[in-house]
């Protein structure tokens, strides 16, 4: 379709040049400059013609489709950017909001070591109070065991004493009479208890 019509517009310039050109080429006058004469300025507006036919072709037939797809890809890129910016808003907002949560976080981080640390410091107090308890008791029952081991000690040594002493005071009382009289008595009382 477009051929046809290039053809004929080709042909309309060429037959309106033959129109213009045939009254110049029979009076064609022979000592004049060409350019400027009736033949020059045919061609001159011949060539016009096709220069602007060619330049409307141009910009009325190639070039709007050719701005057509450049102004959908600049509005494709601008829609492209547009999400784009959506996008990062939308990033920079949860990055805002996880800012904003990361203080309220921390404090809580600190209240729950805090309490922790407390639960700690009393779980530590309660275990040493509890040592500390373990360890008086076993000292009051050493202590108690020591008494005892040193109250049987003092007894057995008092015994002895008594005993030492008994002995000594006997020793010193005992004469061969008195020994001859406890020996006397001594079997008689077994005579006695064997009947």
């Amino acid at each position: 379709m477009r051929f046809r019509r290039l053809l004929l517009s080709l042909f309309t310039m060429g037959l309106l040049f033959c129109l213009l050109a045939a009254p110049v080429l029979a009076s064609e006058e022979g000592g004049a400059d060409p350019v400027f004469s009736t033949t020059g300025f045919v061609f001159r507006v011949l060539n016009f013609l096709i220069v602007a036919y060619g330049a409307w072709y141009l910009f009325a037939k190639k070039l709007p489709g050719a701005f057509r797809a450049r102004a959908e890809g600049i509005a494709a890129s601008i829609s492209d950017a547009a999400r784009a910016k959506q996008e990062a808003e939308r990033h920079l907002r949860e990055a805002e909001e996880k800012t904003a949560r990361l203080g309220q976080e921390v404090a809580e981080m600190r209240a729950t070591a805090q309490r922790d640390a407390a639960a700690e410091a009393e779980r530590i107090r309660a275990a040493a109070r509890e040592e500390a308890a373990k360890i008086e008791r076993a000292a009051a029952m050493e202590i108690q065991a020591a008494e005892r081991a040193a109250r049987m000690e003092l007894k057995a040594v008092a015994a002895q004493l008594a005993v030492d002493r008994a002995e000594a005071v006997l020793r010193g009382k005992m004469t061969p009479a008195t020994e001859a009289a406890l020996f006397r008595a001594f079997v008689s009382d077994l005579g006695r208890s064997a009947n």
